[in-house]
């Protein structure tokens, strides 16, 4: 690919006590890819995501993200990218006490200064809903949704900001192989739509079959391998044949 990367990440380290958890992670990410990232559990996915919204400090390397190095960024500045970028939580974390409706306005009222004040935020709160084919629970409450019906809700929480990338923390786990499939169809529509560049992490080998443009295996603290799902799933490596078995 000779085109820019939307994200880099060069020789990311970052240790707590004893236990180094990255050590030298590379990884570039490109406009309009799906990247899927796979890795064991305590692997370290989970802390290079918060190295690259900036809640966890690396010890050292550099993350770039559109441009900019997030470690130099004043909070303000981290505020503001951080509204370009979703995230799609594992558990949805929606807010129980709040409607379909309210969870969606939230982002909107935090983040006045991507849209401005919007005084009726009705259209873009349908849009997004219509994305995820749920506009008819707008005013239901979370304890009303089923597994899968959440999940797309958070979905449409993180596009109500047209976010350029987004990324999903194992968005299939926890759901009936039949919910799996229609949330990944979700995914993969919404990346054509909007070409949004998404990071995806997953145990899931079918997710990654079916969504994954490239893939990153974090083996031994770093990307160990990366490549189609094709080349990965070919490969004669003991430590990567364990991931498609």
């Amino acid at each position: 690919m000779n085109q820019k990367p939307i994200i880099e990440i060069k020789n990311l380290r970052k240790s707590f006590g004893d236990n180094h958890v990255l050590d030298g992670f590379n990884m570039e990410l490109y406009e309009g890819e799906n990247l899927v990232i796979m890795g064991k559990s305590g692997s370290g996915k989970s802390v290079m995501i918060k190295c690259l919204i900036g809640l966890e400090e690396p010890d050292s390397g550099t993350i770039t993200v559109m441009g900019k190095n997030i470690n130099q960024l004043e909070h303000w500045e981290l505020d503001e990218l951080r509204t370009e970028i979703g995230f799609l939580f594992q558990g949805s974390a929606l807010y129980d006490s709040m409607s379909v409706r309210e969870n969606l306005e939230f982002p909107l009222r935090r983040h006045t200064k991507k849209f401005g004040v919007i005084e009726d935020t009705t259209p873009m709160v349908m849009e997004a809903l219509e994305n995820v084919g749920l506009a008819h629970a707008i005013d239901l409450m979370p304890s009303e949704l089923s597994g899968g019906m959440k999940r797309r809700i958070a979905l449409a929480r993180t596009l109500i900001l047209q976010p350029k990338i987004i990324l999903y923390d194992e968005p299939t786990t926890g759901l009936d192989p039949i919910t799996s499939k229609e949330i990944i169809l979700l995914m993969m529509s919404i990346q054509k739509k909007y070409n949004t560049s998404s990071i995806i992490i997953t145990h899931d080998v079918d997710c990654a079959r079916v969504i994954a443009n490239r893939m990153i295996l974090l083996i031994d603290n770093i990307n160990y391998a990366e490549g189609t799902f094709e080349k990965l799933s070919a490969s004669e490596d003991p430590k990567i044949k364990a991931f498609f078995k």
